[in-house]
């Protein structure tokens, strides 16, 4: 028996292979996303950059902005109250009365406080640690007729330092934040002034203000325009036709009225007339014959 010598021929999976090994440089061709590559998607969007400054008259000369501490006038140091000794430093055992009789800073209108007077006021004191030195400071109100004065002390070993006395309208607010001191005062009905001390080591002194509005303006309103009403439209009082009330005519009000075209004649149309029924004779029975 003779053998025969056949070729063979790839199988399946063979020819699948090659097709794929064949159209992977297609799809690479074709932009199909492979991780980790970089790909474009475009051009980027404008971007509008900020509106920069641009000075008005650039060669004119302009004073520089003041500075606040420079500004401000040099005081001299803080004078301790005289005859009044603070045991302890312990500023809460210090009587008020007698701390504003004594102290030098006091106005004459303000000692007038001190006494019964009508308007006037002395607050309880109120005790807040200012300096950051632990131990707090004396915070005490002089309400006049017109105006409040804060004063306000420290102890400076054994004695009684004042280191603020400011004017303020009166119903200020006041609060403390740490040892930020901050004062409220409405001037107007919709603005509000907060001022900011704070202690700079001899003194507190003014760091901060501004003024916020809390409210729109008021305004009059408008007077409202008086319509006109025509005549005889309302009835004067008492004629109502109520008890007591006595007749008064009214004036007589035209009236416009626009002029109607007279309606066309229609010519009635002729009805027949109805015979007349003849009257029945009366049925007369005759009378038997005998």
């Amino acid at each position: 028996m003779s053998t025969t010598a056949t070729r063979r021929t790839p199988g399946r999976p063979a020819a699948v292979l090659l097709a794929l090994l064949a159209a992977a440089p297609l799809a690479l061709a074709a932009g199909c996303a492979v991780p980790g590559e970089l790909r474009d998607h475009g051009t980027a969007a404008p971007v509008t950059p900020s509106p920069a400054s641009i000075p008005l008259w650039p060669g004119q000369a302009t004073a520089p902005p003041p500075d606040p501490v420079a500004a401000r006038t040099p005081e001299p140091s803080p004078q301790p109250v005289p005859d009044l000794a603070v045991t302890g430093q312990d500023v809460a055992a210090v009587d008020v009365r007698t701390l504003l009789t004594k102290d030098p800073g006091v106005s004459q209108e303000e000692r007038r406080a001190l006494e019964p007077c009508a308007g006037c006021e002395v607050r309880d004191a109120e005790y807040r640690d200012l300096t950051g030195d632990g131990r707090p400071e004396l915070l005490v109100v002089v309400g006049l007729a017109d105006i409040d004065v804060l004063h306000v002390y420290t102890a400076s070993g054994d004695r009684l330092l004042p280191v603020l006395r400011v004017q303020l309208l009166k119903r200020f607010g006041a609060e403390t934040i740490g040892t930020e001191l901050w004062l409220y005062e409405s001037p107007t009905s919709w603005s509000r002034t907060s001022r900011l001390y704070q202690w700079d080591g001899a003194r507190l002194v003014l760091t901060d203000q501004k003024v916020q509005g809390i409210g729109p303006t008021t305004e009059p309103e408008p007077t409202p325009s008086v319509a006109e009403k025509p005549i005889g439209a309302t009835r004067p009082p008492g004629t109502d036709g109520g008890v007591g009330a006595s007749p008064v005519p009214l004036p007589a009000v035209p009236t416009l009225r626009r002029p109607v075209a007279p309606a066309p004649a229609v010519p009635k149309e002729s009805q027949p007339v109805r015979p007349l029924m003849p009257t029945a004779t009366p049925f007369v029975r005759p009378e038997a014959t005998p």
